[in-house]
């Protein structure tokens, strides 16, 4: 952890065994310009964004621009980046013959219903 500005700021959230197992899908920078920020460094910054709930433009200078994290951000999930991500980590949990549902988890508190999922009876007239 690092301290900044009065702030706790929980960094290396990527053990070196996870990034070792998920660095090899990462895309690789066969591009023409400037070079990409470090791949880790940035996808630290997403998960700290989401963990969060914090805007991007809040995002702590340690990992970059914040337009360039939530750029990548984008990109990755165009590009099928996370995809490949929870296979290689699906992968992995199967060979050593753990259950990916033990690692996840949902929290409700951000999770809404719409309002025409309350319980109205199939057919019936809501208003909306």
């Amino acid at each position: 952890m690092s301290a900044r500005l009065g702030r706790v700021i929980r960094t290396d959230v990527i053990s070196d065994d996870l990034w070792a197992l998920i660095e090899p899908v990462m895309p690789t920078s066969r591009r023409r310009g400037r070079p990409w920020n470090d791949h880790r460094r940035t996808l630290e910054g997403i998960i700290w964004r989401f963990r969060t709930g914090s805007p991007w433009r809040d995002l702590p200078e340690q990992f970059g621009p914040w337009q360039s994290v939530a750029e990548r951000h984008l990109r990755w999930s165009k590009d099928q980046t996370y995809t490949r991500l929870f296979a290689a980590v699906r992968a992995d949990l199967d060979d050593q013959g753990r259950d990916l549902l033990g690692l996840l988890s949902v929290d409700s508190t951000s999770v809404r219903a719409h309002q025409h999922a309350a319980g109205a009876r199939p057919g019936a007239r809501t208003g909306g």
